[in-house]
């Protein structure tokens, strides 16, 4: 059975916009899913991490705190999901790669959050996915996919279907070193897929078909990093 990791962004989850839908649809998709591929899902923060961290960050609080603030958060996020996807998921997050692991030979579906401050969920998605060995990662973000330039910005950025991986690397850009970075995927996870070649699908995470193929690695709307 295929191995994926998905990294299931917090302002996919709980954006604030008919989350309790969502939540129902994409843990009734999850369920699906897992009887084919063994799925792990790491869960992001989004705006509620955000908020937290840009508040202690005004008030002078230093960065590894609100690292700190927003892996509380992601784990937070992980427990709601957890918690909706019942006996098929293991009920308390994953702490570690190693803890992941091992429960995926309990459960057909791991959760996790954040691991340790300075690590953005992606590159949390993309650590443990060499760890276990993964066939993927499917990246379910806020946009549907990578853009040769940033759509909110530029009127002429078009959508890619496929890069490679180096490209990747070069439109995601220079690591972020502080707290709560939004964008489409960490520059240094981004750096760790392209080392492992660990083929990443990004795809809109609301966008449930496409979640759904990105996921069993069939056809999909979005973009596909590969070596080829």
């Amino acid at each position: 059975m295929e191995k994926v990791v998905v990294s299931l962004g917090g302002s996919v989850l709980v954006p604030g916009d008919d989350d309790a839908k969502y939540l129902r649809d994409v843990t009734r998709l999850f369920r699906g899913v897992s009887s084919r591929v063994k799925l792990f899902v790491v869960t992001g923060g989004g705006r509620v991490a955000r908020y937290y961290i840009e508040m202690g960050r005004s008030v002078g609080i230093r960065e590894r705190t609100l690292d700190e603030f927003g892996i509380a958060v992601t784990r937070l996020n992980a427990r709601l999901l957890s918690a909706a996807l019942g006996p098929r998921a293991n009920r308390e997050p994953a702490a570690s790669y190693a803890e992941a692991s091992k429960l995926s030979k309990r459960f057909a579906i791991v959760v996790m959050g954040g691991t340790r401050p300075g690590h953005t969920t992606d590159r949390v998605a993309a650590s443990l996915a060499l760890f276990v060995g993964a066939n993927r990662i499917v990246n379910a973000t806020s946009v549907d996919g990578v853009y040769s330039a940033d759509p909110k910005k530029d009127p002429s950025a078009h959508l890619l279907k496929q890069v490679r991986f180096e490209t990747l690397v070069t439109l995601a850009g220079k690591g972020h070193r502080n707290a709560g970075p939004s964008v489409v995927f960490d520059p240094v996870a981004a750096r760790v897929v392209a080392r492992d070649r660990t083929p990443l699908n990004v795809v809109h995470g609301r966008d449930l078909p496409a979640l759904r193929a990105a996921i069993l690695g069939e056809s999909f709307h979005g973009t596909r990093v590969t070596d080829e």
